[in-house]
């Protein structure tokens, strides 16, 4: 009994990381990716957390066990608990859509980023080591039934959803929901990390504008005054999406020959940038109107980068400056770290 119960106990283990390092993998790529694929990533995703709730009564009686030994790193163990159980909680609710404020996303990322270091404790204070019989037929098959059950049990809650007639019904590929869609006035405001809204005077404010062919200023006027539009939607990883008519000038027409530039660093007052792909520059433009009006402050007055198609922490607000570069666009962190 004793030895049934260690492999168990292993076997548990094993399978409890492989669904936390796939939640995390695919939680970052349906981040990132604002095309058809993000819905794979969520899938898989979605897939992994339900997993992880399928095993939750056998976790339980392992760390039941080890809580009577009195192992040291107790707290640790139970507080790690805790904010799986969050994360888990949070994507749920907001995946049927009884929670989908920014709030929910904040709760969902914010407890999963908190949990890492606490992973990467018990990784090393408990760890277990790989056998030869981790990949033995039995153990494939066991794997092959958690995922296939994983998967059954998705399907199941997404007819569920649909069903009741629950908000989730209606979200985007991404997990999104839909907020002030061709009503500008009623898409949420919303920024990266530290960034606060910026008063910025259009008279004094100029576009620096650098390629190979030197360096220009561009100013307000100029630019409010092209003619170009789009009409795209901005998919925001807060948890929510709206399309909206833009109008200002394409970001490929802005630049000119860009010579051996392989992408655009596009900078805000606010001192956030994204470099993007020199091949997104035909699709782009960097917006003074949206809806027919002036973009307001929080919008991104005077000057917003617009790229359909990518998520957006990559639309990029209060412009300042813009610059073809000859570094590769994927020379950035993932995301933002401000």
């Amino acid at each position: 009994m004793g030895v049934a119960r260690l492999r168990a106990g292993r076997g548990t283990n094993l399978a409890l990381l492989a669904l936390v390092l796939l939640a995390l993998l695919t939680g970052g790529l349906a981040f990132a990716i604002g095309s058809g694929w993000a819905w794979w990533a969520l899938v898989a995703h979605g897939a992994a957390g339900l997993g992880i709730v399928l095993l939750a009564p056998w976790k339980a009686a392992i760390s039941a066990r080890g809580l009577r030994r009195g192992r040291p790193g107790k707290a640790l163990s139970i507080a790690l608990a805790i904010l799986i159980a969050i994360t888990v909680a949070s994507g749920l609710a907001h995946a049927a859509g009884l929670w989908t404020g920014t709030r929910a996303m904040q709760v969902h990322v914010g407890a999963a980023l908190v949990s890492l270091p606490l992973i990467v404790w018990h990784v090393l204070a408990r760890p277990v080591r790989p056998r030869r019989t981790d990949a033995s037929r039995r153990a494939l098959l066991r794997a092959g039934a958690l995922a296939g059950g994983s998967l059954a049990v998705l399907g199941a809650v997404e007819g569920l959803i649909r069903v009741a007639g629950l908000p989730g019904s209606r979200r985007r590929f991404t997990g999104s929901y839909e907020r002030g869609s061709l009503d500008p006035a009623r898409m949420p405001v919303t920024q990266w990390l530290d960034d606060d809204v910026p008063e910025i005077d259009a008279g004094s404010w100029r576009l620096t504008v650098r390629t190979p062919a030197g360096e220009r200023v561009v100013g307000y006027a100029e630019l409010a005054g092209a003619g170009d539009h789009v009409r795209a939607i901005l998919d925001c990883t807060g948890g929510w999406f709206a399309e909206q008519d833009w109008e200002g000038v394409r970001l490929d027409r802005l630049l000119g020959e860009a010579g051996d530039a392989r992408s655009v660093l596009v900078r805000s007052v606010t001192g956030y940038a994204r470099r993007l792909p020199l091949t997104d520059a035909g699709g782009a433009i960097l917006a003074t109107r949206v809806g027919g009006a002036r973009l307001s402050p929080g919008h991104g007055f005077p000057l917003r980068l617009v790229v359909p198609g990518r998520r957006g922490f990559w639309w990029v607000k209060w412009v300042e400056r813009v610059e073809a570069s000859p570094t590769p666009w994927w020379w950035q962190p993932p995301f933002p770290l401000t």
